[in-house]
C-alpha cells in the first residue's frame, strides 16, 4: 500500500472517530443535511415534478412538427424523403401520398376508408415492419380504421374503386400528431420512383429547432408550385413550452438558493461550535506534531461523511412521501444533483470552521482550562 493511500486511511479513520466522539454535533449535521435534502425535494421537487408532467403533455413530438399540405399541382413527390434524410436536426420523417377509398374486400358496400401510400425510413417506430413479404401491397391501419372496416381481428384485405387488392397485414398505432389522418391506412412504398404526396410530416429533434428545420425543409421540397404548398409548424407551441419552463423552473432555483445559503450558514454554525468545544483536542494534536492541513482535513472528511448519511437519508425519505402522496417524482438525476449540492455546500460551510481550528496556537489552547 503506497504512503498516500495509508495517509488518506488515517484520516478517514480519524475523521470517523471525531465524528463518534461528539455524537450530537453529528447527528445534528446529519439531520441539517437530511432536512435540507427533504426540503428541496418536497418542495421545488414537487414543482420539478409538475414541471415535468406539464411539459411532458406538450413536449411530445408535437411540439416538434413541420406539415408540409400540397395540392396535385404542386408537383411535390416521394424523392423529397431522401432529400430530407441528411439534413441535421431532422429526427422523423415520412411522406404520404393522396387519399383513396378503399373497402373490406369481402363487403364492397360497406365503409370506405381513406388510404394513402407511405413513404419513409422511420414508419418503423408506428409499427410498419421496414420489409414485408409483398413490399409496396400491404396495408397497416389503426383500430379505428380497422374497425370501421369490420377488420377487428387484423385480417383480411381491402380493395379500392380501380379493384387493387391489399392484403391487411396488422394494426399499427399512430401518435397524436399523425391524428389528423385518422382514420389512417398505410401502404408503405420504398421511395425508389417519385410517386406524388399529399402530405410531408417532419419531426425536429428539439423544440427549438422547429424554427430552423421549417425553412430547410421548404428549401428541398422541389414542387413545381410553391403557391399550392401550405407549411404549418408547431413554433408557437414550442415558445409555449419554453415560457412555460422558464416560469416553472425560475421559482424553483430561487426556493433551492435560499434553502441551500441557510442551511450552510446552519452547518457552519454547528461546525463552530464543535471547533470551540473541541479546542482542546485541536491544540493536543497540533502539539503532538499535526499539521494545519490535517486538521482540515479531517474536519472536512468528517463534514463530507456525516453529509453523506444526510443527503443519503433526506433524498430517501422525500422520494418515499412524494411516492405515497401521488406527487409526481422530480427524477433521479434532479434529486441526485440535490443530494451532490447538499453535500458540496455542507463541505464548503464547514472549510471556514477547519481553518480556524487548524489556526489555532497550540499552547495557548493547551493552557486553557
Amino acid at each position: 500500500m503506497s504512503a498516500g493511500l495509508r495517509r488518506l486511511g488515517g484520516v478517514i479513520r480519524e475523521a470517523l472517530a471525531a465524528a463518534a466522539s461528539s455524537p450530537i454535533a453529528s447527528i445534528a449535521t446529519i439531520i441539517m443535511v437530511a432536512g435540507l435534502c427533504a426540503t428541496v425535494l418536497l418542495t421545488t421537487g414537487r414543482t420539478v415534478g409538475a414541471e415535468q408532467a406539464v411539459l411532458g403533455s406538450i413536449d411530445s413530438a408535437g411540439t416538434r412538427t413541420t406539415i408540409v399540405r400540397a395540392e396535385p399541382a404542386a408537383g411535390l413527390t416521394s424523392s423529397v424523403v431522401t432529400r430530407l434524410s441528411t439534413v441535421d436536426g431532422i429526427e422523423w420523417v415520412a411522406a404520404f401520398g393522396p387519399a383513396f377509398d378503399v373497402t373490406n374486400t369481402l363487403i364492397p358496400d360497406g365503409t370506405k376508408v381513406a388510404a394513402r401510400f407511405a413513404y419513409g425510413a422511420h414508419l418503423t417506430s408506428i409499427g410498419i415492419p421496414e420489409s414485408s413479404a409483398l413490399p409496396g401491397s400491404t396495408a397497416w391501419g389503426t383500430a379505428l380504421s380497422l374497425g370501421q372496416l369490420g377488420l377487428v381481428d387484423h385480417a383480411g384485405s381491402v380493395t379500392n374503386q380501380s379493384g387493387a387488392n391489399y392484403p391487411v397485414a396488422g394494426q399499427m398505432d399512430i401518435p397524436d400528431w399523425l391524428g389528423f389522418l385518422e382514420p389512417a391506412l398505410f401502404v408503405p412504398r420504398a421511395p425508389v420512383e417519385p410517386e406524388p404526396v399529399a402530405v410531408l410530416v417532419v419531426v425536429a429533434e428539439r423544440p427549438d429547432l422547429v424554427a430552423a428545420v421549417a425553412p430547410a425543409v421548404q428549401s428541398l421540397l422541389a414542387v413545381d408550385d410553391p403557391t399550392k404548398i401550405t407549411i404549418t409548424t408547431s413554433e408557437a407551441l414550442a415558445q409555449l413550452r419554453a415560457l412555460v419552463q422558464g416560469q416553472l423552473g425560475a421559482f424553483g432555483r430561487g426556493l433551492v438558493l435560499l434553502i441551500l445559503a441557510v442551511s450552510g450558514l446552519l452547518v457552519a454554525a454547528i461546525l463552530t461550535g464543535l471547533v470551540t468545544l473541541r479546542r482542546k483536542d485541536f491544540g493536543r494534536r497540533r502539539a503532538l506534531g499535526a499539521t494545519r492541513g490535517l486538521i482540515v482535513s479531517i474536519l472536512l472528511t468528517q463534514t463530507l461523511v456525516l453529509a453523506t448519511l444526510g443527503a443519503a437519508l433526506g433524498s430517501g425519505v422525500a422520494s418515499m412521501v412524494l411516492a405515497f402522496s401521488g406527487d409526481p417524482l422530480p427524477g433521479l438525476a434532479f434529486t441526485a444533483a440535490i443530494a451532490v449540492l447538499a453535500i458540496a455546500v455542507s463541505v464548503v460551510a464547514a472549510l471556514i470552521p477547519a481553518v480556524v481550528a487548524a489556526r489555532r496556537d497550540p499552547i495557548r489552547e493547551l493552557r486553557v482550562p
